[in-house]
């Protein structure tokens, strides 16, 4: 066990995760997350611009994640003083050759892939001046998701980042998935 330990240790260590989280997502975590990360930004002494950029997509990422995984009975565990399953995510960040990567990773319904999958490519599909009138127009729509939001998340993402967005799907079993999506903010 300890050796997994340093293994661990030293694959982070190699990668400069600035921050690493494995567990249940809540409000109060994203909000320490946050104030983590602009103290570290902070001491780092990045530039202004860099440091907005990061942070920016940084809250979209982390909001992602709390709004839009599924709960998942199934593979989740049920908290004892609520009864309510676990939102259970990952998350990670690192900086390497003045390169920010942000990683996610959270439990969704397999029947909502496809759906999920169909958006992400049609955001890659669109250019930088496409993707800002994609944005005004799904703002304007004012269309409401089932989980509460207008779907510009991953939009905003792309459009701050000026990438495409790197996500991967892993069924599990026959109801559940697992996404994970790998940013990169180039400075």
């Amino acid at each position: 066990m300890m050796v997994d330990i340093y293994d661990f240790y030293d694959k982070m260590e190699r990668n400069n995760i600035m921050l690493s989280f494995k567990g249940d997502v809540t409000s109060e975590l994203l909000t320490s997350i946050l104030q983590i990360m602009e103290t570290k930004l902070d001491n780092m002494q990045e530039e202004p611009k860099t440091k907005k950029k990061v942070y920016n997509v940084l809250v979209e990422c982390l909001q992602n994640l709390y709004h839009h995984m599924d709960d998942i009975p199934k593979m989740g565990v049920v908290n004892p003083e609520t009864g309510e399953n676990s939102r259970s995510a990952i998350f990670m960040i690192g900086k390497l050759d003045n390169q920010y990567n942000i990683i996610t990773g959270n439990y969704i319904r397999t029947q909502n892939v496809e759906g999920l999958r169909t958006r992400l490519d049609e955001i890659n599909k669109l250019s930088k001046e496409e993707l800002k009138d994609y944005y005004k127009a799904v703002l304007n729509n004012g269309e409401i998701s089932e989980k509460g939001g207008g779907g510009l998340g991953m939009i905003d993402i792309a459009r701050k980042t000026g990438q495409k967005l790197n996500y991967h799907f892993m069924q599990i079993d026959e109801q559940h998935s697992f996404f994970s999506l790998n940013i990169k903010i180039a400075q």
